[in-house]
């Protein structure tokens, strides 16, 4: 799918991450592929930067996140891991910008598109989209708790949110290897095309999402979200609130009734 990238490197080379507005859909491209596209300070940063934008951009009503070469990501960028002048420095750089949450909460339907190596950080990004769609090469897997860490880009949270439990509890601990049929089973994938179709049909997706209010999509998403976070009853009474506030845009609106 053709089109002119607006992303520009700061200094040599390409830049960590590619962003493209195609009308009114943002293309969010991982651009490390020599590095299996792991995430390092600089493609953090970049990311943090390019989603920031599309939250502030009223014009842009979905957006894709995809991985260009063989696969979407591989995670963290091991080579980084211990350069960090302290454990204080390392969690002061990491919640300065919090990509992650960022990633979360854009207002906007938020559409991965998934292939080859999805691990660790790129697997937990995946979760953190509203839909995936993945290629019949794609191949998930959370390894961080047998190499001494646990998944630590919202992982443990949005398995056990977006999986059956006890499938979450599995994947975060055994560090199990999904496939793309296995990962449609199981909901963590909407649909599995060939690699040659992904592109086209993530576009399909943001296309046909993108029609949907923008205002009533942020708004449905921190329903879903945040009444997780507490009882049924609670949950009921945030959604109740929330339909209250869209009636009122509605009345608010020229013609509105």
């Amino acid at each position: 799918m053709p089109g002119r990238f607006c992303a520009q490197p700061d200094g040599q080379g390409a830049p960590a991450v590619l962003y493209e507005k195609r009308d009114n859909i943002a293309w969010v491209t991982l651009n490390r592929p020599e590095r299996l596209n792991a995430y390092n300070v600089e493609m953090r940063d970049e990311l943090f930067e390019i989603l920031s934008a599309i939250y502030d951009d009223p014009e842009v009503r979905a957006m894709v996140l995809a991985g260009a070469g063989s696969s979407f990501s591989t995670g963290g960028d091991v080579t980084e891991f211990g350069q960090a002048p302290s454990p204080t420095a390392a969690r002061w750089i990491r919640f300065r910008r919090d990509v992650w949450g960022r990633l979360r909460n854009l207002p906007v339907p938020t559409i991965a598109a998934a292939h080859g190596f999805t691990v660790g950080g790129g697997m937990e990004m995946v979760l953190l989209c509203d839909v995936a769609v993945a290629a019949t090469d794609t191949r998930f897997c959370l390894p961080e708790t047998g190499l001494g860490m646990i998944p630590g880009v919202a992982g443990t949270q949005t398995a056990a949110r977006r999986l059956p439990f006890g499938w979450a509890l599995d994947l975060c601990i055994t560090g199990r290897w999904l496939d793309a049929r296995q990962a449609l089973a199981l909901g963590l994938v909407a649909q599995v095309v060939t690699p040659d179709a992904l592109n086209r049909t993530a576009h399909r997706w943001a296309v046909r999402l993108s029609r949907l209010p923008r205002e009533h999509v942020a708004i449905a998403k921190l329903a879903v979200w945040e009444g997780l976070n507490g009882t049924l009853a609670a949950g009921l009474e945030l959604e109740r609130r929330l339909a209250n506030r869209i009636a009122l845009m509605r009345i608010s609106q020229p013609g509105g009734s």
